[in-house]
């Protein structure tokens, strides 16, 4: 009778000949030149799944010289920039591959890099993996490939738990930010993460002071992307690790006044958060800059909190504050400089709705709308109907139906007037012809004038333009 590790076993080394034949052709390589080979980690995890990619992890007992000299006979292109900690890769075709020697690594206490060590045998090599689901492997180079399993990797996956191959607090000591590994792969494939695993990220979360920005800021981003970020979010709060990274997130839980007179921001950005993803198929998929501008779209609120006389409590141009916290926080976490300024942005824009009221802006106000909002002006719709929490139907239902009307004038405003190609009816060369100067600050100031005029009356027509723009001359002068 087989049993689920049997039948995970045949799954994997079934998947792995069917759709990444090469990865035998490259254990045949090893195995000639005297070395042993096995795919490891996230790959078998996936080929148990029957969701294996072309990116492929293997694991050997070669040096990274070693491994280069036969990667080279058999790749099209090889990579050695990690060879220092151990790691070759290669690309054959649609298949990219690394293999890293046995090591074994961990983060002396004030380091941010890892100290190498290679080691001698695969089972070391898969004790310092981060979770069980990952440290499982079919070696490849024995007489038929061989499944190992050293810690139920395959019992925590049916059971759907991240575990941690040894001593949870070992494994965060030797490498901090696979605190957030686990809360990533908990929100990408919907698994519970063991209790002795939450118990040591909260004693440690600490720790992940010593990460760098950038790997952090990979981990949020994956965390971000999943199928569940509000799971994720909820735990890098829970566990302490957000007050490291991300502390705006934890201080949004407010204090609820007595008499409720305002909403737990916290949970109301989580659902935002949730939210918009339900509606980001306008933007043809997951968004990153949406869904960040979801979570970071109230952090200003904690700062800008005023109790009113009689109860109650205001968030007087939270949004403006947010956009600043929003850039400094994306700084910290060197996040991409556009995505910086549309995140912000969006932070910014995003109760510029409620000013709407029942439709009494004007179309001057509707292009200044569009305007500001430019190419984030989906975004910007999608954002501030996910905004939408309130648990009174009547009052959502009429949000929702005044937001159709403005995206209709929008839309009517978009084929008459082409308002998201909003510029002067006259160009910048056509300004210096009609008064005679050269190129200076005086052009730019004219331009800002039109565009002024354009967005307050619509298009006027180049006739009237430079009309507007000769009375507006002789007032400089």
């Amino acid at each position: 009778m087989k049993t689920p590790n049997d039948a995970a076993a045949q799954l994997a080394i079934t998947t792995l000949t069917q759709r990444a034949p090469a990865a035998l052709e490259l254990a045949a390589a090893f195995k000639a030149a005297g070395f042993k080979l096995a795919l490891v980690g996230g790959p078998v995890r996936d080929a148990i799944l029957a969701r294996l990619g072309n990116d492929l992890d293997f694991t050997t007992d070669a040096h990274p010289k070693d491994c280069e000299k036969i990667l080279k006979k058999w790749a099209d292109a090889v990579w050695s920039i990690g060879a220092a900690f151990g790691t070759v890769a290669g690309k054959k075709d649609e298949i990219t591959v690394e293999i890293t020697t046995y090591r074994s690594e961990n983060y002396k206490v004030d380091s941010r890099k890892p100290e190498v060590v290679f080691g001698e045998s695969i089972e070391g090599d898969l004790l310092r993996r981060d979770f069980t689901i990952n440290a499982m492997a079919v070696e490849l180079t024995t007489q038929t490939p061989t499944f190992i399993d050293l810690f139920n990797g395959v019992a925590d996956l049916q059971n759907k738990v991240i575990k941690t191959p040894g001593k949870a607090e070992d494994s965060f000591s030797d490498d901090p930010l696979r605190m957030m590994r686990a809360v990533r792969f908990s929100s990408q494939l919907n698994f519970t993460i063991d209790a002795t695993v939450i118990t040591a990220i909260k004693s440690m979360a600490s720790r992940l002071s010593i990460i760098s920005a950038e790997r952090i800021r990979d981990e949020l981003t994956k965390i971000l992307m999943s199928d569940q970020p509000k799971a994720g979010i909820y735990l890098l709060t829970e566990t302490g690790l957000a007050e490291i990274f991300l502390p705006e997130i934890p201080k949004l839980k407010l204090e609820i006044d007595e008499h409720h007179h305002h909403k737990d921001v916290y949970e109301h950005t989580l659902t935002v958060l949730d939210q918009v993803i339900a509606l980001e198929n306008r933007l043809g998929g997951a968004n990153l800059t949406l869904r960040l501008a979801a979570l970071m779209h109230d952090i200003g609120k904690p700062k800008t909190k005023e109790l009113i006389a009689g109860g109650g409590v205001s968030f007087h141009h939270h949004e403006v504050v947010g956009a600043r916290m929003t850039k400094e926080r994306l700084r910290a976490l060197r996040f991409d400089n556009q995505i910086i300024k549309d995140v912000a942005q969006l932070v910014f824009l995003h109760l510029r709705f409620h000013g709407y009221g029942l439709g009494e802006w004007t179309d001057s106000a509707v292009r200044r709308y569009v305007r500001d909002a430019g190419q984030l002006l989906t975004h910007l719709h999608l954002l501030t109907r996910a905004d939408c929490t309130t648990r009174n139907q009547k009052k959502a239902e009429g949000l929702a139906k005044t937001y159709d009307q403005l995206e209709q004038r929008i839309q009517l405003l978009m084929q008459q007037e082409e308002l998201d190609k909003i510029r002067p009816d006259l160009t910048g060369e056509e300004i210096m012809a009609i008064l005679g100067i050269k190129p200076s600050p005086m052009v730019g100031r004219a331009y800002d004038y039109l565009l002024e005029l354009r967005l307050e009356d619509g298009p006027v027509g180049k006739d009237k333009a430079k009309e507007e723009l000769l009375n507006w001359w002789k007032e400089q002068k």
